[in-house]
């Protein structure tokens, strides 16, 4: 069990790493290296799917023990941390879906239906990605259970 309990900081790793990811490839397209792109883009994807291997597991074993957000923050932080977290969930939820379609489109060369989800995919997968290492800091590192007591 304690391995599981080191799920969350490595899901958070996986989230940075994914960030860094997206990031890069965003770059190596714009200085039009395509083929590098390609390849940080799958990476990226690759790290997502671990990223989902991880938190799956993570849920499945430790269902009913999630990590609550405290009750001891001021009302506009845990408000704010709800809001973050509610539409962290709900993107989350579209990009597996988002980041298949533009994989499919660029691997296949259809560049313009690849531009044209990717305007989508992009900046919603780096929202997901960022606003998942900002969940885990404020559970684990700015807001933790402890300092309640």
């Amino acid at each position: 069990m304690d391995l599981v309990t080191l799920l969350p900081h490595v899901n958070a790793s996986l989230n940075g790493l994914a960030t860094l990811l997206l990031m890069v490839g965003f770059v190596l397209i714009k200085q039009g290296k395509v083929n590098a792109h390609k390849w940080t883009m799958l990476g990226c994807f690759g790290v997502s799917i671990v990223f989902l291997g991880c938190y799956l597991v993570y849920h499945a074993l430790l269902t009913g023990h999630g990590k609550a957000f405290p009750a001891y923050p001021p009302n506009w932080v845990r408000y704010s941390y709800y809001a973050m977290l509610l539409t962290h969930v709900v993107l989350a939820a579209a990009v597996p879906f988002l980041a298949v379609i533009t994989i499919y489109h660029g691997l296949k060369d259809n560049r313009a239906a690849h531009r044209r989800i990717a305007k989508w995919t992009f900046p919603i997968w780096l929202y997901v990605s960022v606003t998942g290492v900002l969940v885990y800091l404020c559970l684990y590192q700015f807001f933790p259970a402890e300092a309640a007591n």
